[in-house]
């Protein structure tokens, strides 16, 4: 068996259990929704609608995959209650194919003449530091050069921690302390990296959100600010958001998406929450790529979602 084959099962062993709290959640429920029945009916299409909407898809998501189903139960007339695990995951991953062009399998990043720059946001908690931790230590394993930059230099402690995770991985960071301009921080490591002949960068920023045209004005300083080194940069801008939070999840999606042009999302902390539909939910309501999830605290538990495995996963007994 080759090392791909092997490293791929036991990828698929971590996101299987990753997944444990959410899968029995849901198909408990299921469960029980279903007992004594023969046929999906009315009844059944409501509890489903409950079921869904309680693991968090969202009601607009969960609307959808509904009328679906009803949609098969017209056509079919007999639809039997065994038949409904085959179908909701039909449908699950019919409508992640149709919010993802991508279909993520490894950590790559595209070829190009200057280091690609991931912007990475989101409020503080969410996992922000340590993603990019992760991110930076699954890149580097590709044989990417990497370089971080701290420009969350509003609070010390999230300094401090990049600082943590950039020796842990053996990546160059550069910094400025609490207080620096963010923006300065942001074009010192452009400088520094292109430079050094960096294949990336990844610039982590404040997770404030009390204000969001002082998290816009912010942001767009730094994009600004990073174009003066490298024209296309930011190339991509990466929120992370906590799957555990769930519907806040929803919100601060919504909050980032107006402060600045999101194009891929990492949704951390699924092996600690029954809320893993979020994933499915934010990734049809945003129609942004989630390209990245965390299913565990190991630093090799950053994984690239790839939505065909994510969905197996979750239906698997």
């Amino acid at each position: 068996m080759s090392f791909f084959k092997i490293f791929s099962k036991e990828k698929k062993e971590v996101l299987d259990e990753g997944l444990t709290k959410t899968k029995e959640n849901f198909f408990s429920k299921l469960s029980k929704a279903v007992a004594g029945k023969s046929k999906v009916d009315s009844e059944i299409l409501d509890n489903l609608e409950e079921i869904l909407v309680t693991s968090d898809v969202g009601v607009n998501t969960t609307l959808k995959i509904i009328e679906k189903i009803e949609d098969r139960v017209a056509r079919d007339k007999y639809l039997g209650t065994d038949e409904l695990n085959k179908i909701l995951r039909e449908e699950i991953t019919a409508l992640l194919e149709e919010n993802n062009t991508e279909n993520y399998t490894d950590f790559t990043i595209p070829q190009q003449d200057e280091p690609y720059v991931i912007m990475v946001v989101g409020v503080n908690g969410v996992g922000k530091t340590t993603t990019i931790g992760k991110l930076a230590h699954q890149l580097k394993k590709t044989g990417k050069k990497v370089m971080l930059g701290a420009s969350d230099t509003f609070r010390a402690a999230a300094v401090d921690q990049l600082k943590i995770w950039a020796e842990r991985v053996d990546v160059p960071i550069v910094e400025q302390g609490m207080n620096a301009d963010p923006a300065s921080v942001a074009f010192d490591t452009l400088q520094s990296a292109k430079a050094k002949g960096m294949d990336v960068v990844i610039i982590d920023t404040a997770g404030r959100l009390h204000n969001k045209i002082n998290l816009m004005n912010e942001l767009s300083k730094i994009k600004n600010v990073m174009k003066k080194v490298i024209p296309n940069a930011p190339h991509e801008i990466l929120l992370v958001l906590d799957g555990s939070t769930g519907q806040n999840a929803y919100e601060q999606a919504k909050q980032f998406s107006l402060a600045t042009e999101i194009n891929a999302l990492a949704i951390t902390k699924l092996d600690g929450t029954a809320k893993g539909g979020v994933v499915i939910g934010i990734s049809d309501q945003f129609k942004i790529p989630v390209k990245y999830i965390g299913v565990g605290e190991g630093i090799e538990h950053l994984q690239v979602f790839n939505k065909v495995e994510f969905v197996d996963s979750l239906f698997k007994e």
